[in-house]
């Protein structure tokens, strides 16, 4: 391997100096939320579980969203005759708590290692991966530099002010670019962006969307029932994935609704459950009930304030409006609520997931755009003609069905650049 340009040796400088700081904000950001201090350590490259024997594919996802998007290949890699072992990092407590419950059971997920030399070359020692996958956006110069194994960047998805960003680096993005065996991409604008900045044309490729083809997140059918039973015939349209300064808007909306709709419910799930008490206090003048309490949806609003439900909301209510859109928080997945029929609305802040909220709504399958103004009247008419917001959520669901035609060719991709056979 050629020398690294100065730029990226003196980042690497610059990232190993400052990893012990940056650890320890990290350790006492995961503990404060219920990661054990030894599972923090795996930051540092430290294992809390024993390698497997035989190959080994690295996946590595930033969080919930870009892990979960890996699943359908992990499957996919798991059903094979010769299947490799499988270990997925990411860096967040929700990430992990999340994968805890949906990776296979022969998965293994550790919190990914810092990119810092020490830290890597812990995690190498001892997982010793055959391929690393890594997905989205998640390009870290020295996890790429020292992987004893190809590299694939999975999913990924540049937006145009980024691919400018690699563009100033000049030959030092052509440089790590290089390193990585192969590129998958969302779309073909960040596929030609990547081959201007050097990658090889037989070394990228644009692909599905592998968020749209992970599988739904689940939903206990007897909770299911018990919410549909709770609320009965009345009508529901839920706020999913909220974010502090949404809340207040949303509300304001749904009282506005109740006028023509008053038996209307509101099934509100902020993004992080625990701020459950703050957004019950904005909604003092309705009658609220809250999931953490166990109470039922018998009242105006039913606080979704609990982790990990999201399959039950979504199967609950087939109207949803998905958050950090109304303000600059860059939107979230809509793939979720689309793979299970859900009409989906979204506000005009979407600079995390453009692409998915576009290729939705040119099939007439979501709302996106939307402002606190604008919003309330597009659910007055959804909730007037039901019928409206069923025949989109059916176009929801048939899109992101057709997400996942190129797993199978990305398998093959994969499986091609790992040994045979597992190394003794």
């Amino acid at each position: 391997m050629t020398r690294p340009p100065l730029l990226l040796r003196t980042y690497g400088r610059l990232a190993n100096l400052a990893a012990p700081l940056l650890y320890r904000r990290i350790r006492d950001r995961l503990v404060a939320h219920g990661t054990s201090p030894a599972r923090a350590r795996e930051r540092l490259g430290h294992p809390t579980r024993p390698r497997p024997a035989g190959r080994l594919v690295w996946f590595h996802g930033a969080s919930v969203g870009e892990t979960l998007s890996a699943l359908p290949l992990v499957t996919a890699l798991l059903a094979q005759d010769d299947p490799p072992c499988i270990l997925v990092t990411s860096g967040t407590a929700s990430s992990a708590d999340i994968l805890a419950r949906r990776l296979p059971p022969d998965a293994i997920h550790q919190f990914a290692p810092l990119d810092s030399a020490r830290a890597l070359r812990r995690f190498h020692a001892h997982w010793r991966p055959d391929l690393l996958v890594l997905m989205e956006s998640e390009i870290w110069p020295q996890m790429i530099q020292t992987a004893p194994c190809p590299v694939v960047l999975l999913n990924a998805r540049l937006s145009a002010r980024a691919l400018a960003r690699w563009q100033r680096l000049g030959p030092s993005a052509a440089w790590l670019l290089r390193r990585l065996a192969l590129i998958v991409t969302q779309t073909e604008a960040t596929a030609a962006g990547l081959r201007a900045l050097g990658v090889a044309p037989d070394r990228i490729r644009t692909g599905g969307n592998l968020k749209a083809a992970a599988p739904p997140p689940d939903a206990d059918p007897a909770a299911v029932a018990q919410i549909r039973q709770a609320l009965a015939e009345r009508p529901r349209w839920l706020a999913a994935a909220t974010h502090p300064g949404e809340e207040e808007a949303l509300l304001a909306v749904h009282r506005h609704l109740l006028q023509t709709h008053p038996d209307l419910c509101l099934i509100l799930a902020p993004r992080h459950p625990e701020r459950g008490d703050r957004v019950a206090a904005m909604a003092t003048d309705l009658t609220l009930t809250r999931r953490s309490a166990g109470e039922a949806p018998t009242a105006q609003v039913y606080l979704a304030d609990t982790l990990g439900e999201m399959g039950l909301w979504y199967r609950t209510a087939p109207l949803a409006f998905v958050g950090g859109s109304l303000t600059p928080n860059g939107g979230h997945n809509p793939w979720e609520g689309a793979a299970l029929g859900c009409a989906l609305l979204t506000g005009e802040h979407l600079a995390n997931c453009t692409q998915d909220w576009q290729t939705l709504a040119e099939a007439d399958a979501a709302r996106t755009g939307l402002t606190a103004d604008t919003l309330g009247p597009v659910l007055q008419d959804m909730l007037t003609d039901p019928d409206s917001a069923r025949a989109m959520g059916r176009r929801a669901a048939a899109v992101t069905a057709r997400q996942g035609d190129d797993i199978a060719r990305t398998v093959a991709d994969l499986t091609s650049l790992m040994p045979a056979k597992a190394a003794p």
